[in-house]
């Protein structure tokens, strides 16, 4: 049994391909901030944190890069999608579409529900749901 306010949510981890275009796509695309990023030679690896504020504060996204990953990775059946809120749905969905972003579910009420939501892939095909805020 644990008493509220020991656990903390910290991160959650994406391997990407690209590490550029993701950043890219985080930062630029969806408005996020580079908090750190770590380069490990011996492992051949890097580690990107980004999100809407400070890790000490709000839970981050960890990109993981490794560098000799040729293949895309395999998204899985488990894995379902990120969820960000928006301020304007379709305005945000528009600007991904002029920039070539997948958007698989258009902006519009959610099933059995009065929610707006829509949802768009990220350069390695990762689902995020955009929900109206």
């Amino acid at each position: 049994m644990t008493e509220t306010g020991k656990f903390r949510f910290l991160h959650t981890m994406l391997r990407v391909r690209d590490l550029d275009k993701s950043l890219d796509f985080y930062t630029r695309l969806l408005g996020m901030t580079l908090v750190r990023k770590s380069d490990f030679p011996s492992g051949k690896f890097t580690l990107a944190f980004v999100g809407y504020g400070e890790e000490a504060e709000t839970t981050v996204l960890e990109l993981t890069h490794n560098w000799d990953q040729e293949e895309d990775y395999e998204i899985g059946s488990g894995f379902g999608h990120l969820a960000i809120g928006v301020p304007d749905i379709y305005g945000t969905c528009e600007a991904m579409e002029k920039e070539g972003v997948p958007i698989p579910r258009p902006p519009g009420p959610m099933k059995h529900g009065s929610t707006v939501i829509a949802f768009i892939e990220d350069p390695d095909g990762y689902k995020i749901e955009l929900i109206e805020k």
